[in-house]
């Protein structure tokens, strides 16, 4: 079949391909290659015969625990170990098979195996196709908080196989939609007003429209991480930060539940918390504020979270990888498809902002 392609233009450029038929198409991106070594989770070893039947190098398995469990020192010094054991050389290639904690850390394998081995990411859930894998970003979780540690990595490709979204549990579809619907209301409202027109085809596996809806998002990273790869500002000042809109709140959840509950999901409290956040800093209107919740309840998305757990968010929020000189930075929309970094922020203000979404 056809692929659909979206460049990403870095010092080190890359394509997203999006389509069906990974298993024919892995060949062409490790031609040249002597070995493979193939990081996945044990819920995807089924695919794994047909995903490398048409490859002719040497396979070097490398089984990793499923979700956030794979992204930690222990895993990754163990991977490193089998890659030493093997030989592994930089005539070789790591490719990323699964979600995007594979990917992240798959990504930060071949980003530190050598100092660079070719890299290819496969992400399998909608989550990491429109996030985890496409922005060169790899890493781990340490006690401390989410990708603490991790290196900027550019993939030498990133196969969007829509067939393997046939098989994601509808929690975890829409989990991933969040980070669709966060690109729209960052950067791309057409995102916003087709979901809408159409919640449940948005969500079924292989429509035209979830295609249509993830190809947009990705074009939406894409764009965003050719102009800032690493996250120094860009030409808009904001840079690649603006991709981080809802994170804040939503890494301090998933570090107080150690990472039991799904990114999507806090990120989808995270914009809701941060859109509160504006309004009261005067930035944007109620009206804004109630169009989040009215888009996310319609993914079937969370939009609130029990009361009783502001000090121990606070308290991880310290630790946010964006935070500087201890001075939290959120970003925040000052309209649909604008937005702004906001430091300098009243206490009081964001704990009425998180009052503002606790569960009723």
């Amino acid at each position: 079949m056809t692929w659909e392609t979206v460049d990403v233009a870095t010092a080190a450029p890359y394509q997203v391909l999006i389509g069906r038929g990974a298993p024919t198409l892995l060949p062409q991106l490790l031609e040249g290659v002597d070995r493979v070594a193939l990081i996945y989770p044990p819920s995807l070893a089924h695919w794994i015969p047909e995903l490398v039947a048409e490859l002719t190098q040497e396979l070097l398995p490398l089984e990793v625990p499923d979700a956030e469990a794979a992204k930690t020192p222990e895993v990754l010094a163990r991977c490193w170990d089998q890659l030493a054991e093997a030989g592994f050389t930089r005539s070789d290639a790591i490719v990323g098979f699964g979600g995007g904690t594979t990917t992240d850390l798959a990504g930060f394998v071949a980003a530190t195996w050598l100092r660079g081995v070719r890299y290819v990411a496969l992400p399998t859930t909608l989550l990491g196709m429109v996030d985890a894998a496409v922005g060169g970003k790899t890493g781990i979780n340490l006690p401390a908080g989410k990708n603490l540690a991790g290196a900027f990595y550019e993939p030498f490709a990133v196969i969007c196989d829509l067939g393997y979204l046939t098989t994601l549990p509808e929690a975890d579809a829409r989990a991933g939609l969040a980070e669709v619907l966060k690109c729209g209301f960052i950067v791309d409202p057409q995102i916003l007003h087709a979901f809408v027109e159409d919640p449940g085809t948005a969500l079924q596996a292989g429509s035209d429209l979830q295609w249509e809806l993830i190809r947009r998002a990705i074009q939406v990273k894409a764009d965003v991480v050719s102009d800032d790869f690493t996250e120094r500002g860009g030409s808009t000042g904001i840079g690649r930060e603006i991709l981080n809109y809802g994170h804040t709140l939503a890494h301090a959840i998933e570090a107080r539940e150690q990472f039991s509950r799904r990114h999507g999901e806090a990120v989808s409290i995270g914009m809701v918390f941060a859109a509160e956040l504006a309004h009261r800093s005067g930035l944007i209107d109620a009206e804004l504020v109630a169009e989040h919740r009215r888009i996310l309840q319609l993914a079937g998305l969370p939009i609130s979270y029990p009361g009783g757990n502001w000090p121990a968010l606070r308290a991880a929020m310290n630790l946010d990888k964006k935070t500087r000189g201890h001075r939290l930075r959120f970003v925040v929309l000052t309209g649909l498809a604008e937005a702004r970094i906001l430091t300098e922020i009243d206490e009081d203000l964001l704990t009425d902002s998180y009052n503002a979404i606790v569960e009723a």
